[in-house]
């Protein structure tokens, strides 16, 4: 069930990374997507939730307030994010395409 005022954001993660890291553009299946890089490995959903917690960080939220909506055994994932839209559309277009110049 989606909450009203919540976004969807694509994501796709790099487990097993040397570096945790939220930033970048991946062109997949969900179209344009946020990268993040994770140092746990792709194991008993270990990435998952790292990239999970890492996504609120970045977007200066609780980790409540993510959720996973598909993609828990793909590198491709679409997440749920509860709070304030054009702050967090701003701030997922900033850390995927860069800042707006």
């Amino acid at each position: 069930m989606t909450t009203p005022g919540a976004r969807t954001i694509a994501v796709r993660v790099k487990p097993g990374s040397a570096r945790a890291r939220v930033g970048g553009r991946f062109d997949g299946p969900h179209g344009p997507a946020l990268v993040i890089a994770v140092h746990p490995p792709a194991a008993d959903g270990r990435a998952t939730e790292a990239a999970r917690r890492a996504l609120a960080e970045a977007l200066r939220l609780r980790p409540a307030a993510v959720s996973l909506r598909t993609g828990a055994a793909s590198r491709d994932k679409l997440f749920q994010v509860d709070g304030d839209g054009p702050e967090i559309d701003a701030r997922v277009r900033d850390l995927r395409d860069g800042p707006v110049r």
